[in-house]
């Protein structure tokens, strides 16, 4: 498995409660794009629309070599997952409140390009802080470690 971009925003911003892989719909320049490194995935999310699973805002800049440059990189692509998986989403996210994000793009080990979405809750500035805080006291005890 090559990983191809994370979104580190993702787990700062939400509590992630579980992870699914899901396949994305692209055209032969994009992939080739992706293949180069050109793909983004911060401030992308996933919707439920009509039955299907669609990756929003995520930014794959036109392949450099492509005879049609297509300049619409932020278009909304389809992804690709099994129909229990989608009715499962599609409870969880009308029950409970939950979003998709995406977490990470990368490389299966057939060579196929996935994406690797993350059921989660949005957090609040109390459990940022509260996070950040108990990152600073691990910090500190492993400093004082090392010293002595």
């Amino acid at each position: 498995m090559k990983i191809i971009t994370i979104n580190k925003k993702a787990s700062f911003n939400y509590i992630i409660l579980y992870t699914i892989e899901a396949g994305i719909v692209l055209n032969g320049d994009e992939v080739k794009s992706i293949r180069s490194g050109n793909i983004s995935l911060n401030e992308s999310f996933a919707t439920i629309h009509e039955g299907e699973i669609n990756l929003i805002n995520c930014s794959i800049s036109p392949y450099s070599h492509a005879y049609r440059k297509e300049e619409n990189s932020k278009k909304t692509r389809k992804l690709l997952l099994h129909k229990k998986e989608i009715i499962k989403l599609i409870s969880e996210v009308a029950k409970k409140g939950l979003t998709l994000i995406p977490l990470k793009a990368y490389f299966n080990n057939k060579g196929l390009i996935k994406i690797e979405l993350g059921v989660a809750k949005h957090k609040n500035a109390i459990d940022k802080k509260k996070e950040l805080k108990e990152k600073d006291i691990k910090r500190e005890v492993q400093r004082e470690l090392k010293q002595k």
